[in-house]
């Protein structure tokens, strides 16, 4: 290594030097950034004392320090539940504990980047303090990484933790015998273990107790971890520094030569790659969120979760609610009530369809559904629920207006037609409300041939229970001009209002628009489902993987990427992993390279998901793009 300095920089610099110290009277000058972390002068007790029985650390720097988000970058193994008070007085940093320490047991305490110089909160890295309350100090270690099971990204901030336990029961009823927590990149170590057999797990630990709780992401290791070290003979270098004139520059030199290569013994603790795939069990609490009633003639009912059925519901009096109110103007809502349900039966609304029935303020009624207990079990709960429209404060002839805008509202369609419409996708016509009744005769499509339109054939369908959404199908040509028109009352909704005549004119994107990719499997897997995927990791078409080769159309020009999942289950769907059940989630594979699309081509990819490594597949910009967004 070289470093070239000019004889006439050295003097410029000599003389801006001189300059800036008779300078005296412009006031301080400031200096340059200290980028050097804290040094360690003492430890008291030092680091590693054996048969440990203080109750405070003091650990003194060189220079006054400041302790940054300790609960984030402060390890202490094996945990402690009621934790130690970690503070930085002046240059000294102090840990007093506030619980018994176990006997013949090696702590480890690991301050990340915690520990910074006071003035430029530069961080002193890698700093372990270890104990033992024994005769000896546990020395093995493992390391490896984590990784998201769905998409491969590393998991930063992860608790990582063994038991020596074995049993199952373990990991939910004992905290870790050891700790540590993944860095930016889901790398991991886990120092000072004892010589033994170990089950690995990995945990989002929200409750804070180091122990699973339902509903916490997890990782865990199918095998058992069997901490051991190796000595290695490995090459060292050492290097020397010289100085000299380059003759034909004049220019000063300063060298780094090689000076001697020796070989020397290290001791590796091993093992050091281990993976652990992350994941989110597919368990949600299930419960009532509330109910929302912003229009009086409609109200919704919110569930945390996807349910299996629609809740039970039985209308009540408000002499049910309330032994004082009275009957006198209420009538029973629920035969004058369509229900509305999203696919998932987690979103529920009721529209009201009888003007006493929506004038009611107060609407109440018995619930029952299914409930999630503490271990998500699911179990019919039942309860009284208050659908409550409040009137928004207004003067009377504002009222007035709102009231006679409802009266002479019609009903206001939309549709998702555009001048660059997908060849692939459906026509639909959306309404706000409720379809009472379509009168088909009232809607036309036509082909604009020349300057002629021509009437061509459709079928309509409803794509929900109160036919909100209806999607028109038909045959319809590429680069092609077509018209949607909609007469006067084509539309009439479950309130008696139709919509005025409306046109909507359209064109179907041209082919040569488009580009095709067809994705052969080196080693073909039945299982297999492939995805393409968009630059920000969002997955935009998805096919089973066939034999012959996975061919998707119709894919706009653009840059995609391809990721596989095998699909064990045979659910189409990802599937992520079950702890009870022992289950790691479906294996994911990343093409590893992004894929450039040019419109009117055809394009051939092979993937071998096995000739890389799967925690090496995934392209590093899809990597970056997740950590930009996080």
């Amino acid at each position: 290594m070289t470093i070239r300095i000019n004889s006439l920089y050295i003097l410029l610099i000599a003389v801006l030097a001189c300059s800036a110290c008779a300078n005296h009277g412009s006031g301080p000058q400031g200096g340059p950034i200290d980028t050097i972390p804290p040094a360690l002068i003492k430890e008291t007790p030092l680091n590693g004392t054996l048969h440990f029985e203080a109750k405070r650390i003091d650990i003194l720097f060189n220079e006054y320090i400041q302790l940054a988000d300790i609960q984030k970058n402060v390890m202490i193994s094996p945990p402690q539940l009621n934790p130690p008070d970690i503070k930085a007085i002046g240059k000294t940093l102090s840990v007093v504990f506030n619980e018994d320490l176990q006997d013949s047991t090696t702590y480890t305490i690991d301050f990340g980047a915690a520990i910074c110089d006071y003035n430029e909160r530069t961080p002193l890295n890698g700093y372990i303090y270890s104990f033992s309350t024994g005769d000896l100090i546990d020395t093995f270690a493992v390391s490896g990484r984590i990784y998201d099971a769905e998409n491969l990204n590393p998991m930063p901030d992860v608790i990582i933790g063994i038991h020596s336990n074995h049993t199952d029961s373990a990991f939910s009823t004992m905290p870790f015998a050891r700790i540590t927590r993944s860095d930016e990149e889901g790398y991991f170590t886990i120092h000072n273990i004892r010589e033994g057999s170990y089950r690995l797990y990995a945990l989002n630990d929200i409750s804070r107790d180091y122990m699973y709780q339902p509903g916490e992401a997890l990782a865990f290791a199918d095998s058992l971890i069997l901490p051991y070290f190796e000595k290695r003979e490995v090459q060292d270098t050492i290097w020397r520094d010289t100085l000299g004139i380059d003759p034909d520059t004049k220019d000063t030199l300063f060298t780094q030569q090689v000076d001697t290569i020796q070989t020397v013994t290290q001791t590796f603790f091993l093992p050091d790659s281990l993976v652990l795939w992350y994941f989110k069990e597919d368990k949600q609490r299930h419960y009532f969120k509330g109910v929302y009633r912003e229009e009086q003639h409609a109200f919704t009912l919110i569930f945390s979760a996807p349910q299996d059925t629609l809740p039970v519901i039985r209308s009540m009096k408000p002499s049910e609610m309330d032994t004082l109110a009275t009957d006198s103007a209420w009538i029973d809502w629920m035969p004058y009530t369509l229900l509305q349900s999203n696919a998932t039966f987690d979103t529920i609304t009721c529209w009201l369809t009888d003007s006493v029935a929506i004038a009611q303020d107060s609407i109440y009624m018995v619930m029952t559904y299914l409930q999630s207990d503490s271990l998500y079990n699911l179990a019919p709960k039942t309860d009284t629920i208050s659908a409550i429209y409040r009137h928004p404060r207004m003067s009377e002839k504002a009222r007035a207006a709102v009231q006679r805008q409802k009266q002479e509202r019609t009903l206001e369609l939309k549709t998702n037609s555009s001048s660059q419409f997908e060849i692939y996708d459906t026509i639909r016509i959306f309404s706000p409300f409720p379809i009472d009744s379509v009168q088909i005769n009232h809607i036309h499509l036509s082909h604009k041939k020349d300057t002629l339109q021509q009437p061509i054939q459709f079928q309509l369908h409803s794509n929900d229970s109160l036919s909100q959404t209806l999607m028109l199908i038909a045959n319809m040509e590429p680069a092609e001009s077509y018209m949607l028109t909609l007469d006067s009352a084509a539309l009439v909704d479950i309130y008696g209002k139709c919509n005025d005549s409306t046109t909507y004119i359209f064109k179907l994107k041209s082919l040569d628009a488009y580009s095709s990719l067809m994705i052969k499997m080196a080693h073909f897997d039945a299982h297999a489902r492939i995805q393409i995927l968009n630059d920000k990791d969002q997955v935009v078409r998805e096919l089973p993987a066939s034999q012959e080769g996975t061919k998707f159309d119709f894919l706009s020009p653009t840059t995609y990427y391809i990721r596989m999942y095998i699909d064990y289950n045979g659910d189409t769907h990802w599937t992520t992993g079950d702890w009870l059940k022992k289950r790691q989630p479906e294996p994911v594979y990343y093409f590893p390279s992004k894929l450039k699309l040019r419109a009117n081509w055809d394009f051939e990819e092979t993937f071998d998901h096995l000739a890389i490594p799967q925690t090496k597949s995934k392209p590093r910009a899809l990597i970056s793009n997740n950590k930009q967004n996080r």
